[in-house]
């Protein structure tokens, strides 16, 4: 990692060239722009699937960052940048090395890990490729390695994936991964954690399958029964999860899905509920002050049932209802969602 001192230069060298490199580049590209988010490439690409381009090729560079080629960064750098100082002063950062246990190892490919500047370089690096495709009339997207290029036909697909394999291997003397590099109906595609589906009104976006399932193991995670932490640290640490994930996912179009992960993250949070009560006397008292009949909180109470099949039971959704969670200020993907999809 730079050093701060190397970190404030850096950062003063890319904004002095983001106004020379910038307007120059392509529409479509998004990643680490002024004005431009992950959300707007996934819109447009929405937009473009929309437009009848249901085939996309997923181009997958092999760890772009760390085999940038110099030479060919630099000639690229050179072309607007006459400077030879500064071209001398990125040149140094680029060769600087890294230290790995105490020991100096040189660099000759990649651009420097954790500088501000390497995102800008990544653009600049990239820029042919974009130019070429938009000259082509290519309809595509780009988040920084994150290439997605949109096609009407199979056919087609397998076409320009060959194509960009070449101009980057050969012109840019960069690797893409032949492995996971792809092209696939737009149905099975995603793009920055989204992925797509059709109804009758056109394309909708919704979290991609392994994004969710991501998320799903983090709220388990969080709400397993046997971390012993006090209910409000808990709900915190749980709001501040979800509020992040669900800002970046707001975009999403499925409130259904949101709406069924509700049911097993209130069903978790009953199963935390219900073990903090531990014993049955006090399982019973609990029930009985929550509205529960004494009969019912007495074979509940008493119960030697699981804690998720006590939790998933209708007595104890009775009891701890969704009114109970929101006074306890807890937030729920469906609520999430709906506040940040309303203005």
């Amino acid at each position: 990692m730079p050093a701060v001192l190397d970190r404030l230069i850096q950062q003063a060298i890319a904004q002095v060239l983001v106004p020379v490199f910038d307007p120059g580049f392509v529409p479509v590209s998004y990643g680490f722009r002024p004005n431009k988010s992950a959300h707007d490439a996934v819109r447009v690409a929405r937009t473009v699937i929309g437009q009848g381009y249901k085939w996309v090729i997923e181009v997958d560079l092999d760890t772009f960052f760390d085999r940038v080629n110099h030479d060919a960064l630099m000639a690229r750098i050179a072309r607007k940048v006459k400077d030879k100082r500064l071209l001398r002063l990125i040149r140094r950062y680029l060769e600087a090395g890294i230290m790995a246990d105490g020991v100096k190892q040189p660099t000759e490919e990649g651009t420097p890990q954790g500088s501000p500047l390497s995102p800008l370089l990544s653009n600049i690096m990239l820029d042919d490729f974009d130019q070429l495709m938009w000259s082509r009339g290519h309809r595509f997207v780009r988040y920084a390695d994150d290439i997605r290029v949109f096609v009407r036909s199979k056919r087609a697909a397998g076409r320009v994936l060959d194509q960009c394999t070449k101009v980057l291997e050969q012109d840019l003397k960069l690797r893409v991964n032949r492995q996971k590099s792809k092209s696939s109906p737009a149905s099975v595609a995603t793009l920055l954690g989204y992925a797509f589906f059709f109804t009758a009104s056109g394309a909708k976006l919704r979290v991609a399958p392994k994004a969710l399932k991501r998320a799903k193991a983090r709220i388990k995670q969080l709400t397993s029964r046997k971390w012993s932490i006090s209910m409000g640290e808990r709900i915190t640490l749980l709001n501040r999860y979800i509020r992040g994930w669900m800002g970046y996912f707001r975009l999403a179009e499925t409130p259904r899905k949101f709406a069924d992960m509700d049911e097993w993250f209130r069903r978790r949070m009953r199963q935390i509920r219900w073990k903090e009560w531990k014993r049955g006397r006090a399982r019973v008292a609990n029930l009985r002050k929550l509205g529960i009949r004494p009969q019912q909180a007495r074979e509940w109470g008493m119960s030697s049932k699981g804690y998720w099949r006590v939790a998933g039971s209708p007595i104890l959704q009775r009891a701890l209802p969704n009114e109970h969670w929101n006074t306890l200020g807890l937030i729920f993907l469906h609520d999430a969602w709906y506040r940040y999809r309303t203005p």
